[in-house]
């Protein structure tokens, strides 16, 4: 385990609720490259200060894709 220490890692369902949110809800997170994970013992863990300094982003609108918009510009009648 490179760069944290072993009393810093949690495991999903512990920092799922450290946030007051689902376990699938950390797994995303993980799944987009915003959470580090750590294997041990065959076992993934997290951060526990990355978890608490995890700061969401703003919510608006999403970009949508080219491909929505070649779609959109064709148009059906």
């Amino acid at each position: 385990m490179t760069g944290e220490a072993a009393e810093d890692l949690i495991t999903q369902a512990e920092a799922a609720r450290l946030r007051g949110v689902t376990r699938s809800a950390i797994a995303y997170l993980v799944a987009q490259g915003r959470l580090q994970t750590y294997e041990r013992f065959g076992v993934t863990f997290v951060s526990r200060s990355e978890v608490e300094n995890y700061a969401p982003l703003k919510p608006g609108p999403r970009p949508s894709s080219s491909s929505k918009k070649a779609a959109k510009k064709g148009g059906r009648k």
